[in-house]
């Protein structure tokens, strides 16, 4: 081997060790001292409608950092939700914050194209991928040091993440079907939840009451949206929730 070749292989090396310990950076952060919020950036839902009208990304990124979030959620379905894999990257960018991508993946290809688009994070849905599948996803994403948020909402789709192996577990207050909320979803499948398994609660969280009602249920993290988004001042909404 050249000399020229052994260096660039010495400097390959070095440069993928200081890459791995960049890596699962989602998961680190939703283990970090104190309330952890991830915050959502999202332009509209089939429940709510429009929300934010072509949202400025990194405005409201700046703001959840500002404001003490821990990580950030962006909603990339472009047809429904209206939102874009390209915000990934700019909210990455804006804020400095590991960031999650939440769509609908049913396929392979879908976990490639949030990886290349810069996602710290991917959430699966337990409601369409079986044990069998959400292991394979996971190991997909480990290969690269990205994370797997499995979301579930109710015993059998619990059930299925602890069968795939998942380390992640969103329980979705949210009923996908009726688009009934009720926080207590949260308080009973957390009883069912593996220990080590990083908790984190989704959807009707309000408040900074709403929060300590599910960190004593065990929770490690909170996934706030639509009552973020609609505030003016974001950075201080995000602020209420994580106070101690």
């Amino acid at each position: 081997m050249s000399d020229v070749l052994a260096k660039i292989v010495e400097r390959t090396r070095a440069r993928l060790a200081e890459e791995r310990r960049e890596a699962f950076a989602f998961s680190k952060a939703l283990t970090r001292d104190g309330v952890n919020v991830i915050a959502e950036i999202k332009s509209a839902s089939p429940s709510a409608g429009s929300i934010v009208e072509n949202p400025d990304v990194e405005q409201i990124a700046g703001d959840y950092k500002r404001g003490g979030a821990a990580a950030i959620s962006v909603v990339t379905e472009p047809e429904f939700f209206r939102g874009s894999r390209a915000w990934l990257a700019r909210a990455s960018a804006a804020s400095g914050l590991p960031v999650i991508m939440k769509d609908f993946v049913v396929e392979r290809v879908q976990i490639l194209q949030g990886v290349a688009a810069g996602a710290s994070a991917i959430l699966l849905l337990a409601s369409l991928l079986d044990g069998k599948q959400i292991r394979e996803f996971i190991a997909l994403l480990d290969e690269f040091g990205v994370d797997a948020l499995v979301e579930v909402h109710d015993d059998f789709e619990l059930d299925r993440a602890i069968d795939g192996g998942a380390r992640l577990i969103g329980v979705n207050n949210r009923d996908l079907r009726t688009f009934n909320v009720d926080l207590a979803t949260s308080e009973r499948l957390a009883q069912r939840i593996p220990s080590g398994v990083i908790r984190v609660a989704e959807s009707g969280i309000k408040t900074h009451d709403d929060v300590a009602r599910l960190r004593a249920a065990g929770f490690d993290a909170f996934l706030v949206g639509e009552s973020l988004l609609r505030q003016n001042d974001r950075a201080a909404a995000v602020a209420a929730l994580v106070q101690k």
